[in-house]
Order: C-alpha cells, then structure tokens, then sequence
C-alpha cells in the first residue's frame, strides 16, 4: 500500500507520479495507471475544493482491483450520482468521469471516498 497527504493542488502531481511509479513496480499496464492518475486526480481535487481540506490518499492492489481511497472531513459533500454537465460547463464533470472509469464501483469510506479499478 501507498499513502500520502496532499495539502494543495500544486503539489498533487507530483504525490500522483509517487503512485504511478508504485504500480509500475508492481508491473500495472499503462492504461490502468493512467485511469488510476486519472480518478485519484478528480478525487484529490474534489476534496480540496469543495472541502477545504488536506487530502488523505491510499493507493493498493486488491483481489485483481486497484484499490483508491481519498478521505478528507468535507468529503462527504461529493455527489455519488452526478448529472452529466452542459459539455461547455467549466467545472462539475468530476466525479462523472470518476464513475464512468471505476464502472460506477465507488464506496463512501468514513470520511471520504473509495473506487476501484480493474485490472487489465
């Protein structure tokens, strides 16, 4: 397992590279990193945003899934069943992309949220 704390999103990427290179070593296909960067983005950014908070990330494989959890003590306030945006919106396509990628497996967790992601 990996986790780290992402205080702001200009440090977010750099944390995402950490688990990118953590699933690598554990021989992930690229297109199952990509969509893991991908939803632990939207997350992460979900919960500093709408929250205010410091994100608490955890990255494992699980049971043939990549297992991402995001906690953070405002995460609750994320919609689980999104409305697609007007395709000109500037925000709120988050957490549909989210479910689209993990195949709408995502759990509320205490205090934020987890996904998975099968393996290829």
């Amino acid at each position: 397992m990996i986790s780290f704390k992402v205080e702001n999103l200009n440090s977010m990427n750099a944390s995402l590279r950490t688990f990118a290179e953590f699933l690598r070593e554990r021989e992930v296909a690229e297109e199952d990193i990509f969509a893991s960067r991908l939803v632990s983005s939207e997350l992460i950014s979900n919960c500093i945003i709408h929250s205010g908070e410091t994100a608490v990330f955890k990255g494992e494989i699980l049971d043939g899934k990549i297992s991402i959890t995001v906690l953070s003590s405002g995460a609750e306030k994320v919609n689980l069943h999104p409305v697609l945006p007007d395709v000109l919106s500037e925000s709120g396509r988050g957490m549909y992309i989210v479910k689209s990628v993990c195949l709408g497996e995502i759990e509320r967790e205490d205090g934020g949220l987890r996904v998975y992601i099968k393996l290829h």
